[in-house]
């Protein structure tokens, strides 16, 4: 099993900076990597936050190294409103996969390796096997299409149908790979990544959880916080950049083409940079998991009650 690689670490940091007897969420504690660099950058303290009871159980030794600093929380980041109790001086979220769950083969988030069809980031809810042997091939095609971009999701979904029950994961991949007959195997990209990614993203509910995320961010945040998000793909980037841009004074300025929709005096935030940052081409040789990284950064503002 690899280790896991926290993605644009210095960016994230230079994007949060961590500053002594600051408070920070790390919504998406995965490995660690993030809150551990957090907790060494400053004097601060981190609250870490996983919906993964193994990843919370691997974070013990962390917690015993920043005793008193570091506080780990079983649950989601979209609650982190409810869950810290005072403001924040910086949230991150790591919106990808951790190299823990996509290399245990039990997990089965990979087809890389035969395990069961699971794909659950906690251990609770629908598991992707019981999505794809229970649903109607109708709305199998939908997901594939929606959170896969997949062309031939419709091909796909018949195909999963007609195979059913299907419980593991090189099964499926094998049904994919021949729904998409011998010309997907030219590509680089494995025929069945975009059936994968769609499954996880529709059983884990990833983007309604990140769009509630965002809010509950904005909520946790004191004034000159910093939310640092890294997304993986285009679906999450499109929401992080629409939900900060659409909230930001930049976006507050006046256009011949829409009305004003709120003064720049009462928008949530500032962005930090106007375009992503991305991984160096150092970090993509050394870590080619980061290649699709997208970081996004912004400043929260003093606002009106329910900006």
């Amino acid at each position: 099993m690899s280790a896991h690689v926290p993605v644009m670490l210095t960016e994230v940091l230079e994007a949060l900076a961590p500053r002594d007897g600051g408070r920070y969420v790390d919504g998406t504690f995965g490995g660690g990597g993030y809150a551990k660099a957090i907790l060494e950058a400053a004097r601060c303290q981190v609250f870490a936050i996983d919906r993964d009871p193994d990843a919370i159980a691997r974070g013990a030794a962390l917690k015993e190294r920043f005793a008193g600093r570091l506080t780990l929380i079983l649950g989601r980041f979209s609650a982190m409103d409810s869950i810290v109790d005072e403001p924040v001086d910086g949230v991150v979220l790591d919106l990808g996969v951790s190299s823990f769950q996509f290399d245990e083969a039990e997990r089965g988030f990979s087809f890389r390796a035969d395990g069961p069809l699971d794909m659950r980031m906690g251990i609770d809810g629908e598991s992707a096997g019981d999505f794809v042997n229970r649903a109607e091939e109708t709305a199998i095609a939908d997901v594939l299409y929606r959170y896969g971009e997949e062309r031939k999701a419709r091909s796909i979904a018949r195909a999963i149908v007609a195979a059913r029950p299907v419980t593991r994961t090189a099964e499926l991949a094998a049904i994919v790979e021949r729904a998409l007959g011998p010309a997907a195997r030219r590509f680089a990209v494995h025929p069945a990544t975009r059936t994968f990614q769609a499954l996880r993203i529709h059983v884990n509910d990833e983007l309604g959880e990140l769009e509630r995320g965002l809010e509950a961010a904005t909520r946790t945040l004191a004034h000159h916080g910093r939310l640092v998000v890294v997304s993986f793909h285009s679906l999450e980037d499109r929401i992080v950049k629409r939900f900060l841009v659409g909230r930001s004074a930049a976006a507050a300025r006046p256009s011949r083409h829409a009305p004003q929709a709120r003064s720049r005096a009462s928008a949530p935030y500032r962005l930090i940079a106007a375009r992503p940052r991305t991984p160096s081409a150092l970090e993509i040789e050394r870590n080619p998991r980061a290649r699709s990284a997208r970081l996004r950064a912004a400043e929260r503002l003093r606002a009106e009650v329910g900006a």
